[in-house]
């Protein structure tokens, strides 16, 4: 029997596993999906906001301000890329600009450091600025990153501290059977605990509803869609910083946002659906973003577009996270609506269970014992090769001439790097999984000349025939048949 079941492995379930790994409980993380971080964690901007902008007294203010300050320790410490941008809310007439000092005051209310520029002087910092911006307000705080690598570094490092990942494991059934939880999988698969968190994102209603006895759902999730534009890697990109719209009812709006990879995200517009599996781009969509972001910056490389994509966020309809043990069900954790800031917010959600939730729990019988584990295992931080020097490339290469062959000639990717995140704890099995982790495919030609040779490395290392490869789910064939004979274990 488990301590803990979380259901769900984006970026709040990996930060809970990681957490709760600290201490001798047994953990199990359920996910529906062949990999963690597939879902919003792996479709959103990658922004680790200030802290300025969520209504005061919410969860969200509170969670937000917190997060945003634990994540460069965090990124530090587990070994992934973080960078503190600054970000500039513009207004493109004198109706938004009437709405920034409030912003501003704010902020400083929160301790949050912030500035209000005139167009011309924004400019000047950021010379593609629209000349239609006629002022800014400035938040130096903000931060980027890139989430799945951090959802991922946090999943291994738990998993190499016991907690056991349970991936293609959609929940069908939860039923309480006295002080314990009983939770069966669409694959037939039971698994007991004393504790449920339910970190399914757009799905943390349906979760609920399996469980509850309420006549009404107090979770109500709609999903809403966003769509965005990915810009070809530049040594230096068309800004620097992140630029916002002034925010409306919708959201924080269309935006410019350097990756921590030197690429340029546009977007994401806003729409309602009702399906959860609608992640495809629209044309009406795609040309809103396009008009919306040339009201914030001028000489935009459209021609450098590599790719497009949408998530969907979890929107709830209280305006804040519902993070709390379900009322009608004790030991049930519900962290559910985790919509925008909910990146930023994520390693103090993870706290707040912990503190706020878990280790208050008053009832003897049903408390978790937190005992700190003595031998806790940090992960190896994995190998860059171009962020090396020459000499520590040379070193390297002479001791490990994989690292010396290129696979992804965008990403400057080898086959030392695509081999060790096979063979890591939280090993790559799929093209996609090899892609989330060490970038090939991610760059101007999307995988045209390495994804062949990913491939072949991939059945090489795991010793399976290249016709077993998978891009992804189980279901997503890449090869049919063999053409030619050959090694079908080498990939030739």
């Amino acid at each position: 029997m488990y301590d803990v079941v979380i259901v769900g492995a984006g970026i709040i379930g990996s930060f809970l596993a990681h957490d709760l790994s600290k201490y001798q409980l047994n953990i199990a993380v359920l996910e529906k999906n062949s990999d963690i971080a597939g879902e919003a964690t792996m479709s959103n901007s990658a922004i680790i906001h200030a802290g300025h902008d969520p209504k005061t007294g919410t969860l969200k203010a509170s969670l937000n301000l917190q997060g945003s300050r634990m994540y460069e320790s965090v990124c530090k410490e587990l070994g992934v890329s973080y960078k503190r941008t600054s970000a500039f809310v513009a207004a493109t007439n004198h109706e938004e600009e009437e709405l920034l000092p409030a912003m501003i005051a704010q902020a400083e209310e929160r301790d949050i450091p912030c500035m209000l520029l005139r167009g011309e002087e924004a400019r000047r910092k950021e010379p593609n600025l629209s000349e239609e911006i006629v002022a800014v307000a400035e938040f130096p705080t903000t931060a980027i990153c890139y989430p799945w690598e951090i959802a991922l570094a946090l999943m291994e490092e738990a998993v190499m501290n016991q907690v056991e990942l349970k991936l293609n494991e959609k929940v069908i059934t939860i039923e309480k059977d006295q002080n314990t939880f009983q939770i069966l999988t669409e694959k037939g698969n039971q698994y007991e605990s004393r504790y449920v968190i339910n970190a399914a994102g757009i799905y943390a209603d349906e979760i609920y509803q399996l469980v509850t006895k309420l006549e009404k759902n107090p979770i109500v999730i709609h999903p809403r869609k966003g769509e965005y534009f990915v810009l070809d890697r530049e040594e230096k990109t068309l800004v620097e910083r992140v630029i916002y719209p002034v925010p409306s009812e919708k959201g924080k709006g269309v935006l410019l946002v350097p990756t921590t990879h030197n690429n340029l995200l546009l977007g994401p517009n806003s729409t309602m659906v009702t399906d959860k599996e609608e992640k495809g781009n629209t044309t009406e969509a795609l040309a809103y973003v396009k008009e919306a972001v040339q009201k914030l910056a001028k000489n935009i490389p459209f021609e450098k577009i590599i790719r497009t994509f949408a998530g969907l966020r979890a929107s709830g309809e209280s305006g804040d996270f519902i993070i709390e043990e379900a009322m009608d069900v004790p030991c049930f954790i519900n962290v559910a609506q985790i919509e925008s800031p909910g990146l930023a917010s994520a390693p103090a959600i993870s706290e707040y269970v912990l503190h706020e939730i878990l280790m208050k729990k008053e009832d003897q019988d049903q408390k978790l014992i937190f005992i700190q584990k003595e031998n806790y295992l940090k992960r190896r931080h994995p190998i860059r090769v171009k962020d090396l020097s020459e000499e520590e490339r040379n070193k390297l290469v002479k001791e490990q001439p994989a690292y010396g062959r290129v696979i992804c000639r965008c990403e400057q990717i080898t086959e030392g790097e695509i081999i060790d995140t096979i063979h890591r704890t939280l090993g790559a099995k799929t093209v996609k999984a090899v892609k989330k982790r060490v970038r090939p495919g991610m760059g101007r030609c999307q995988g045209g000349f390495c994804e062949p040779r990913v491939v072949e490395i991939l059945a090489r290392e795991l010793h399976i025939s290249p016709l077993d490869i998978r891009m992804d789910s189980p279901e997503s064939l890449l090869l049919t048949r063999e053409l030619w004979g050959g090694d079908k274990h080498a990939g030739i």
